[in-house]
């Protein structure tokens, strides 16, 4: 019976705290309206092992079958969101407790915050647990591998629609703009009734913080800006790192690079990520030490990592804001034809950073992974951009995460992957042609490939690839003639 479904969702968000028992019939009225029933009828609720989007999604299917909603994805995700919603506080009550928490410890307003956004289905915990995960160790260190299989289908239906679209719509302007917080959603545009965002102010901005919906990583969120305008690394950007940091020392912040190809996905719109996590990229030990000379405090290191990273750790954020905007606006005319870096290509510029920012042992650690967007007749795709050979795993733009050391590859791996084992096994003779060198290649390289050690063998040869990724994506490379390419830059700092 509906009823019941109701009444179990009921329970399940008083549980966990949400709402209080005497909030339950003002929520089952709400809920009434939204399927569009008139009356109900009170049952015994029986205690169920369903989880909160489990309870929801039987009453989404309950409204699709009603012909309340269509079969379209995103009416049903509007629905879904729009239901949650109805157990959720105001935006301002939500920043006054998230406020009073922070003033007792940065920890728990986060921790508080984190669990509100899972249990709202605003982050799609059980899309997201379906993402296939693990850890490699490489010649650098930890590799996170996930493949993505979080975010759902669209139904012909849906693709249909969006294919009809012809009302231009610039509200909110972007995925990312505040004016999400509360949207219905219509087609083309995801439903955000059940999304909260917690206002912060950085360098005297107006900036807001958020968790991802489809989390890559622990405590996965975005911090953006109030305003509308494209990414841009400048001097700024390390104030507003650091200045978050220094507000909540327990998480990470970076930036995706401001650059079409080695920039992230969203450049319209100012923001950055952060989280609660540690990469491989944060334990990577420094290769080469260096002084620079207008900042003798500041420790500043070359780190062993396949892409190339400085690293600046000081006390002071102000004199590690100064010697970060020395090294970006030095890196941007800087061209290097021994290793094929130019900085521009006419009045095209090809250099920049991807910046990351965080509070550890007592002091601030600013890495600035140099990054080069140009292309090239060989490369179009990018000379310092994932190379075809590593195609057939990952060509897409290597922003910020994957920077850092996690890979986030297509969901058509998973099936593929298996075909591959099974290839190796010697129990099919089908692989796909763009995984076929590659699958030759292992079976030439292992001495034994048997049930038990296949899994380890792929996982293992899928994190060579990623390293190999994060390699093409290095301007100066883990060899003799990059190491000494990367000194000289090193050297104009200091000229």
């Amino acid at each position: 019976m509906i009823e019941t479904i109701i009444e179990q969702l009921i329970s399940k968000v008083i549980h966990t705290g949400l709402i209080e028992e005497r909030d339950r019939i003002y929520s089952r009225n709400q809920i009434l309206g939204l399927l569009r029933l008139d009356t109900f009828t009170e049952v015994d609720v029986p205690e169920t092992k369903a989880t909160i989007p489990q309870l929801l999604n039987q009453l989404v299917e309950d409204a699709v079958q009603r012909e309340v909603i269509s079969e379209a994805l995103d009416e049903r995700e509007q629905l879904d969101a729009h239901l949650m919603n109805v157990f959720l506080m105001k935006p301002s009550e939500l920043n006054q407790t998230f406020t009073t928490l922070y003033n007792e410890d940065p920890i728990k307003a986060t921790n508080y915050f984190y669990e509100l956004s899972q249990t709202s289905n605003y982050i799609q915990t059980e899309r997201v647990a379906k993402n296939i995960h693990y850890q490699a160790n490489t010649d650098y260190g930890k590799i996170d591998i996930t493949i993505n299989l979080s975010k759902p289908e669209k139904d012909p239906l849906q693709i249909k629609r969006e294919r009809e679209m012809k009302q231009e719509v610039n509200y909110p302007k972007c995925l990312l703009c505040v004016e999400n917080e509360g949207y219905v959603g219509r087609t083309g545009h995801p439903a955000r009734s059940n999304h909260r965002v917690i206002a912060l102010e950085l360098t005297n901005e107006d900036w807001f913080f958020q968790y991802s919906p489809y989390v890559y990583y622990n405590e996965h969120s975005i911090v953006l800006s109030k305003e509308h305008r494209p990414m841009v690394i400048t001097q700024d950007t390390f104030k507003r790192l650091l200045a978050f940091v220094e507000q909540f020392p327990h998480y990470f912040i970076g930036s995706n690079a401001d650059l079409p190809i080695v920039g992230g996905s969203i450049l319209s719109h100012d923001h950055y990520q952060a989280g609660r996590y540690t990469f491989g990229m944060t334990e990577a030990e420094a290769v080469y030490s260096f002084q620079l000379d207008d900042y003798p405090t500041i420790d500043a290191s070359i780190l062993n990592w396949p892409m190339s990273v400085i690293r600046l750790r000081a006390t002071d954020q102000d004199l590690l804001v100064e010697a970060g905007t020395k090294i970006l606006s030095t890196w941007r005319e800087y061209s290097d034809p021994e290793v094929e870096l130019l900085a521009y290509t006419d009045d095209t510029p090809h250099n920049t950073i991807t910046p990351i920012a965080r509070y550890r042992h007592g002091a601030y650690e600013l890495d600035l992974v140099l990054r080069n967007n140009r292309t090239t007749a060989e490369h179009p795709d990018g000379l310092f951009h994932p190379h075809q050979d590593v195609h057939h795993i990952k060509k897409e733009n290597i922003g910020l995460i994957e920077v850092m050391g996690l890979a986030v590859l297509p969901p058509r791996l998973k099936p593929e992957l298996n075909q591959l084992k099974q290839y190796l096994l010697d129990e099919s003779d089908q692989v796909e042609a763009y995984h076929k060198d590659w699958a030759d290649q292992i079976k030439a390289e292992t001495k034994e490939l048997n049930r038990e050690n296949i899994d380890q063998v792929v996982e293992d040869q899928l994190a060579k690839k990623f390293v190999k990724v994060l390699k093409d994506s290095g301007v100066f490379k883990s060899n003799t003639i990059g190491k000494e390419a990367f000194k000289r830059f090193i050297a104009t700092l200091n000229s």
